[in-house]
């Protein structure tokens, strides 16, 4: 859990800094901040999606996770906890430091947990205690939570909790997760966990607008797909 409680101090501290300076940053100045990370986010989500093997099964998981997406509604069940969420720190912080809550916490939470080195770093953490991998995510996030909340104010702070119990889970179920994960599962999740960051960076540009939080699902159905194939002697 070390590595985990790394990560969410740097989300904290770069969380707080962005929110108490973004007023002062030029509103040119953050837009083009915003613009080159979306745009780093772009080539991070194209890197991870070309680990594929097979690119119909990273369609086949997007297409099935998108519906069950959709079917749960995730988008808007997080809308609404980010809005509760919203109401109650209202009453302790003034309208100016609020900024764009629901967005920020959202945009954040995803950013930090989604990617390769959100599960192999926290598998790794939990099985050896070897938290480098870890310590560099943070090192990232650090940077990238002071440019988000600059921006979209102190929801990003708040993505904290979301890295505690997202990275916190995986670190705690490591051993059995190792133990059902093969090499083949985690390039097909890596790969679809890319294409959700590459529509994050779509949304950082301004471009389009998709409710990546419906598609999470895919991350599970990839594995699930790989196993299914290999069960029927198919290779990737």
């Amino acid at each position: 859990m070390i590595g985990t409680l790394i990560n969410v101090g740097t989300v904290i501290v770069g969380g707080s800094l962005g929110t108490l300076l973004g007023s002062r940053l030029p509103e040119r100045l953050r837009e083009t901040v915003m613009h080159g990370l979306g745009l780093v986010t772009l080539v991070l989500g194209i890197t991870m999606a070309i680990t594929t093997k097979n690119v119909l099964v990273v369609m086949g998981s997007v297409l099935i996770g998108g519906l069950l997406g959709e079917w749960w509604n995730i988008d808007h069940a997080l809308e609404r906890a980010s809005e509760w969420v919203h109401r109650q720190v209202a009453k302790k912080l003034p309208a100016s430091s609020l900024g764009r809550f629901s967005e920020g916490l959202i945009t954040a939470s995803l950013v930090f947990c989604i990617g390769p080195m959100t599960l192999l770093g926290s598998i790794q953490d939990g099985l050896t205690g070897d938290y480098t991998l870890l310590a560099i995510k943070s090192l990232l996030d650090l940077f990238s939570s002071l440019i988000f909340a600059s921006s979209l104010g102190i929801g990003v702070v708040f993505a904290a909790l979301v890295v505690l119990v997202y990275q916190g889970a995986i670190t705690l179920l490591a051993v059995y997760a190792q133990q059902l994960l093969t090499t083949a599962m985690i390039n097909e999740m890596t790969a679809t966990g890319g294409v959700m960051i590459i529509a994050i960076g779509l949304l950082l540009l301004d471009l389009k607008k998709i409710r990546v939080a419906n598609l999470l699902p895919a991350l599970f159905i990839a594995p699930a797909i790989v196993a299914i194939l290999t069960a029927l002697n198919i290779t990737l």
